[in-house]
């Protein structure tokens, strides 16, 4: 499934760069798990159809570093609590309950890059999820395989590093499971 806009042309962050590479910028998402020794089931919002980057997409909740939360993995992990809180309403008590579970850098010929780091976190107890209704619009529980099962049919809209980690977690039968390893 395609994420073009309603020109035909490629949705932002598919914009090919035939130019030098533009510097990738730093993010950070967190996939939040919940289901402890019994299921796998993580965290997808749905960014607004009216964002500029993605728009529409269903995402772990992330985003950009920003300057004032400093430079390496504690940046990274301080924009990851952030991003978590401001588009789930999820509050981690701090960043060594992030555990890290992989770095994607979008390629070079792709106009708008980001140097993402992706951390996992179990649900806080006695939290529930909520959108912020403006930067994400929905949101959903889901095992790794039925956000695929979405996915290809059509009910939801992935992009490329989501579908892989998606397809990763699919190996693991419970958060535990997966933290574990």
């Amino acid at each position: 499934m395609s994420t073009r806009g309603e020109s035909g042309q490629p949705a932002s962050g598919e914009e090919y760069n035939p130019g030098p590479a533009t510097p990738p910028r730093q993010a950070a998402t967190v996939i939040l798990l919940r289901g402890g020794a019994e299921r796998l089931e993580v965290l997808l919002v749905r960014r607004t159809p009216q964002a500029r980057f993605m728009g529409g997409v269903w995402v772990f909740p992330g985003g950009a570093v920003d300057a004032g939360e400093g430079d390496g993995d504690e940046a990274h992990r301080a924009a990851a609590i952030r991003e978590l809180r401001e588009e789930a309403a999820i509050e981690l008590e701090g960043p060594d309950g992030l555990v890290k579970f992989s770095r994607w850098i979008t390629p070079a010929q792709v106009r708008t890059r980001f140097d993402t780091h992706f951390f996992l976190a179990p649900l806080p107890p006695e939290q529930e999820p909520q959108v912020d209704g403006e930067e994400v619009v929905d949101l959903g529980w889901f095992t790794p395989e039925a956000a695929l099962q979405a996915h290809s049919e059509e009910r939801i809209v992935l992009v490329f590093p989501t579908i892989k980690h998606l397809e990763q977690l699919s190996a693991f039968g419970s958060v535990e499971a997966l933290l574990d390893y």
